[in-house]
């Protein structure tokens, strides 16, 4: 699905999600991916039942982020409350949602000028 984002200033922009992949910033991404305001790296989480510390290490890694956006999917599925708890002593907090609502709200934070990241899982 195509959606039609904001400038944001050099910042990373979602222009569209599906078909198995995304369109970020005029690049075209298979698979899950990684998102953050200067960059989007490919991710190898396929499902939320795959979702572990480690998968959102790069996240970590990369920067403090106000939020991070977890798009589930098709369809919204709520992180395992051990998982957010883990997660959450590394310092992210995970606002689960499905894929496409992640994608949107991801473009209106980041028009906002807002330290958003977005872990996105891809759809068909």
């Amino acid at each position: 699905m195509e959606i039609t984002p904001v400038a944001s200033g050099g910042r990373q922009l979602i222009e569209s999600y599906g078909g198995g992949g995304f369109q970020v910033s005029g690049e075209r991404y298979r698979g899950s991916i990684l998102v953050m305001p200067e960059r989007t790296l490919a991710w190898p989480v396929t499902t939320v039942e795959e979702l572990s510390p480690e998968s959102l290490e790069p996240l970590v890694a990369l920067g403090a982020f106000d939020v991070v956006l977890l798009g589930c999917g098709p369809v919204m599925v709520q992180v395992p409350a051990d998982l957010r708890a883990v997660v959450r002593e590394r310092g992210l907090a995970l606002e689960p949602m499905d894929t496409g609502a992640a994608c949107r709200t991801y473009n209106v934070l980041i028009s906002e000028q807002r330290q958003v990241a977005a872990a996105l899982i891809a759809v068909d």
